[in-house]
């Protein structure tokens, strides 16, 4: 027996550093989490805890795979690596001879480790010259608000947040999606702190806060300058702080004097009363008792139509009232922004044959698919090749992607651990490797550790990792740069600037041997300003924003999709839905984990029992969701978890394994965000009926 450290993979801020235990036949018999890691602390979610069930499940995809069926009948049969990559070569010469732009790359988070996600495969598509992906699906409106504000995704230590006094969690639900931070919370209630959840949902962990705002969807950014309307008013304000560390504040009084607490009421559902009080709370904690003040923001508030002006309105809050002096106050969105990256040293762009490619958002995957090329699109998509990701069943508007994957002119490839619905549209299959399989290097966005992930132990059947399958790919297609002969420690070690100020003194035998180490940042690392913005400010009218013409102070932009906002719409389709993280599943990941799917065997949909009683529904019922796009079928939940006039379906179901075929994406837009370009997943209107 021996043990192995390795990193979560899964796009979680938690990042866990866990240890693997194998046995003498090279069997993973235990995963624990590692009890030295500090944010880890021995403990693992409930998803991860079964990893290894995940691992060696039985229907891993362990060889290669030919199509012989029609395209999503999911009929295949198994070929050798030769033929698999000697066809894959081939096509992909066919069309890069024409235009290697109708080749489009589609991948996101289905590893985040820097080698396996990307690394090689960054480098097999610049040199092809192929279409690059702008990967705005979850959280790049979220990253242009922050880089618009600070400088980039940085924010407090997760490791401070116990000493906080008063922590608000706001549009996110960390028992679901981030259980360390959820500890870290616990820990703060021990210590006398006060916990508030701004939600529109009543979520597990907004029953478990100490009181619970339930706003409207989409509201976010109008509750935020309420906020400042009464701190300005009252003149409830860290002068100082303002005034040594900040950019823009009359602007953003401007701004903030027309959201008086009667207009947000009405905006965001809430009372005045609400309102005044949490301004005061907030103040008073801060400025009077002097105590820490945290904000953890979650990526919900950003999958709307003015997610990024929300997201910016809330992370002006904490430089208004000084909490960025305390080492446990400030605001935590991402913490990716401190770990400074090597990209042209990992994804080598200089291989471009001809400049840069077009980019193509991979939100709007649906009518790209389905699109003929044009002077302004580019090529038509002939080829696809897909790894980290189930575009099938997460992107937005998937009855355009299913008829777009379905064409038989569409030369489509996938890597992947299982038969998702995406694959059941492949051309080609190769069985990638898990974690415990093949070895990678990861940030964090939840803390400030750089982990390195060993391979545990020998790949199943024939599967080889994403980077290996690329290799061999270039090897195929005759490129002969020797950046495609680097090994996994090479491109992992080529991940980083080793020599930048936060990762000086790291030691890769420590990293090896540990497996973890943390960046050299101060506590409280923005007490004195020292933000990574151009002015070295929190800008509350940002220089980047007015120097590209756009508005450069926050505001509320409503939604595209609610009865305020289309009313025209509203007529049609009355109920907002949202649809946040299902707590047994990551993403589409773990869906089909027997032991989490006894926990939550079928989809169902939240609605409120006014709204249920208008409709004639029942507890139990299968209920079609619809709008224009499309629909769906789930199980009613009649509960006033949800507010009247809001409807809720966890996601993400693989298509496949519900009555229907379907999921919550066939009624979700390909609109998008004001910044970021991201999915507006929660700017969805819909109607709900008996089945």
């Amino acid at each position: 027996m021996f043990t192995v450290p390795v990193a979560c993979p899964h796009d979680c801020p938690d990042t866990c550093a866990m240890r693997v235990t194998v046995n003498e036949h090279g069997r993973a018999v235990k995963i624990e989490g590692d009890p030295l890691h500090p944010t880890t602390d021995g403990v693992l979610c409930t998803k991860v805890a079964r990893y290894l069930e995940r691992t060696y499940h039985p229907e891993r995809l362990l060889h290669p795979l030919k199509r012989i069926g029609r395209k999503g009948e999911g009929k295949f049969e198994p070929i050798s690596w030769d033929q698999a990559l000697t066809t894959i070569a081939e096509r992909l010469k066919s069309i890069a001879e024409r235009n290697p732009e109708a080749i489009m790359p589609y991948s996101y988070g289905g590893t985040m480790g820097m080698v396996q996600r990307e690394g090689m495969a960054a480098r097999f598509f610049n040199k092809l010259g192929a279409s690059r992906l702008d990967r705005t699906i979850c959280a790049s409106a979220g990253a242009a608000a922050m880089r618009a504000t600070y400088g980039a995704g940085v924010g407090m230590d997760v490791e401070q947040l116990d000493q906080a006094k008063l922590i608000l969690i706001w549009g996110s639900n960390p028992i679901t999606t981030g259980v360390h931070i959820w500890r870290k919370v616990q820990e703060a209630q021990r210590n006398g702190a006060r916990v508030i959840a701004i939600d529109p949902h009543r979520s597990l962990t907004a029953q478990k806060c100490h009181q619970h705002l339930a706003i409207l969807p989409g509201t976010d950014a109008a509750l935020a300058l309420g906020l400042m309307h009464i701190f300005i008013r009252e003149q409830w304000l860290d002068h100082e702080y303002i005034e040594r560390y900040t950019l823009g504040f009359n602007e953003l009084a401007e701004r903030a004097a027309g959201y008086s607490p009667k207009r947000v009421a009405v905006i965001c559902g809430i009372t005045i009363a609400e309102l005044e009080a949490l301004a005061q709370l907030i103040a008073k904690t801060a400025l009077q008792d002097k105590q820490p003040v945290a904000f953890r923001l979650g990526y919900g508030a950003q999958r709307v139509r003015g997610g990024a002006n929300a997201i910016r309105a809330v992370a002006c809050l904490p430089a208004l009232i000084g909490a960025w002096r305390q080492a446990a106050g400030g605001l935590l969105l991402s913490s990716s922004g401190f770990y400074p990256m090597n990209p042209a040293g990992l994804e080598r762009p200089d291989l471009y044959p001809n400049g840069l490619p077009r980019l193509l958002n991979m939100s709007t995957l649906g009518d790209q698919l389905l699109h003929q090329g044009d002077d302004s699109f580019g090529p038509k998509i002939e080829a696809m090749i897909v790894y980290n990701s189930n575009p099938a069943a997460i992107a937005p508007e998937s009855r355009k992607v299913a008829q777009g994957l379905a064409r038989e002119d569409l030369f489509t490839v996938v890597l992947e651990h299982f038969q998702t619905d995406t694959a059941d549209y492949a051309d080609i299959i190769l069985p990638a490797t898990t974690q415990l399989e093949h070895s990678d290097i990861h940030k964090s966005y939840g803390h400030r550790y750089i982990l390195l992930s060993q391979q545990a132990i020998q790949p199943l059947g024939e599967c080889k990792s994403n980077a290996e399958i690329f290799r061999l790919l270039a090897a195929k297609m005759g490129f002969t740069e020797r950046c495609f002969q680097d090994d996994d420690m090479s491109l992992a070690r080529a991940a980083f600037n080793w020599q930048h100020p936060h990762t000086a003194g790291m030691s890769w035998e420590t990293l090896q041997q540990q497996g973890w180490q943390k960046l050299k940042i101060a506590d409280a690392a923005f007490a004195e300003g020292n933000f990574p913005s151009p002015s070295g400010r929190c800008e509350f009218a940002s220089s980047e924003l007015a120097a590209q013409g756009l508005d450069p102070v926050p505001d509320y932009v409503p939604p595209y999709e609610s009865v305020a906002s289309n009313p025209d719409l509203a007529a049609h389709y009355p109920l907002q839905l949202i649809s946040p993280p299902a707590r047994h599943f990551l993403n589409s990941s773990f869906v089909n984990v027997a032991s989490l799917r006894k926990q939550f065997p079928e989809p169902s949909l939240e609605i409120h029992p006014a709204d249920a009683a208008a409709r004639d529904l029942h507890e139990g019922q299968t209920l079609t969701v619809f709008n224009a796009r499309g629909e769906f079928q789930v199980k009613a939940v009649i509960t006033d978890r949800v507010k009247p006039g809001v409807v809720l379906a966890y996601s993400v179901w693989w298509k496949k394994s519900s009555t229907d075929g379907k999921n919550c994406n066939e009624v979700a837009s390909q609109a998008l965000t004001d910044l970021g370009a991201a999915a507006t997943f929660y700017d969805c209107l819909v109607e709900v009926q008996a089945a």
